[in-house]
């Protein structure tokens, strides 16, 4: 309370702020990303070039912050970093982009907001857990959980009316931009998505090891992202040869690759440090939404993704879900310090 009483004015929103630019960032690369694979870009060249810039930005805040601790780097850390790229980069950011080109970005960025309750429902499955149903905050954890996923499968089975939101000139650009776009398959993005999201949540409980093993945050990070462009580029390599695939020129995908490479990989990182270092772990979820409002706006009036009833009222379900488990979680949590404290006293 000392602290937060001692805070100016602006020190109080930098956390906020930091989050908003997060999931701006986030919403940035998932229309880019779209547009690219849309353009025809292959999506392994992509997730590889994009990792090996992360790792190079991230590089020279690696050695600021933790010099000296690439030496302490040996067999087991190396091989918990490499598992840690696979499963945290390689396979769901793959699964995702894949996800992405079958649907829209505004329908792709939805699914990260189901990663907190993936993680939770992979933690009772691993026992991490428990599941406690007699109190509520396990009670509301549980509703939360299947209030989420019955935001997804409304998503997904039910469309309804579409929301025409723009004048005729927008619309009729958007004719175009759909003219040319390379054909969707819903179920099977879904699917892809929906699997990303689940390992992703594998990655959060992966963390916890990998950091005993390797405790210093920027070189991990910074090994994550080289190994994990190590890996996309090798499967890419063995799916696609030809040199014209992995050729780039001053044009979108470069701009693309620099962007989520600095913003949504190395900014995302730091700015999410910075707001759990504040404002403690349970933070950064709040603002999910965000990312989902900026990239459906966006989407609809940039690319022409389709805002229909049963989109607005999946992404209602699947937001309150999501914010009812993390208040929950929140409620489980202080219960937890009351009664270390308690034990303590």
């Amino acid at each position: 309370m000392e602290e937060e009483k001692k805070e100016g004015p602006l020190e109080r929103w930098k956390p906020a702020v930091s989050m908003v630019l997060v999931q701006a960032s986030l919403s940035g690369m998932f229309l880019l990303s779209k547009v690219v694979i849309t353009d025809g870009m292959f999506i392994f060249a992509l997730l590889t070039y994009r990792s090996l810039f992360g790792a190079l930005f991230i590089l020279p805040f690696a050695f600021f912050y933790e010099r000296g601790a690439w030496r302490k780097l040996d067999l087991k850390s190396l091989i918990w970093i490499t598992f840690n790229a696979f499963i945290g980069y390689a396979v769901p950011m793959s699964l995702c982009f894949y996800g992405l080109q079958d649907t829209t970005s505004s329908y792709a960025i939805i699914f990260v907001n189901l990663i907190p309750v993936a993680t939770y429902i992979l933690a009772l499955i691993f026992r991490m857990e428990t599941l406690r149903l007699c109190t509520l905050p396990g009670s509301l954890k549980i509703i939360g959980t299947l209030t989420c996923f019955g935001g997804t499968i409304l998503l997904s089975l039910y469309k309804g009316r579409v929301l025409h939101l723009w004048p005729a000139v927008v619309a009729r650009y958007h004719q175009v931009v759909q003219q040319n776009a390379s054909g969707t398959n819903q179920l099977r993005g879904t699917i892809l998505l929906l699997a990303s999201s689940f390992t992703y949540a594998c990655w959060y409980l992966l963390q916890s090891k990998v950091l005993k093993v390797y405790p210093y945050k920027c070189w991990s990070s910074m090994m994550t992202c080289l190994f994990g462009g190590i890996q996309t580029g090798l499967v890419g390599i063995i799916l696609k040869r030809d040199r014209k695939t992995w050729q780039l020129g001053w044009n979108l995908q470069l701009l693309t690759i620099l962007y989520t490479g600095a913003f949504a990989t190395a900014g995302k990182y730091s700015l999410n440090s910075y707001a759990v270092q504040k404002r403690g772990p349970s933070y950064p979820p709040m603002f999910n939404a965000l990312s989902v409002v900026f990239t459906t706006i966006l989407g609809s009036l940039l690319l022409g993704d389709a805002i229909t009833i049963g989109s607005i009222l999946g992404v209602i379900l699947i937001i309150g879900g999501l914010y009812l488990f993390l208040f929950a979680k929140g409620k489980d949590l202080q219960c937890g310090d009351d009664r270390e404290d308690k034990s303590a006293g």
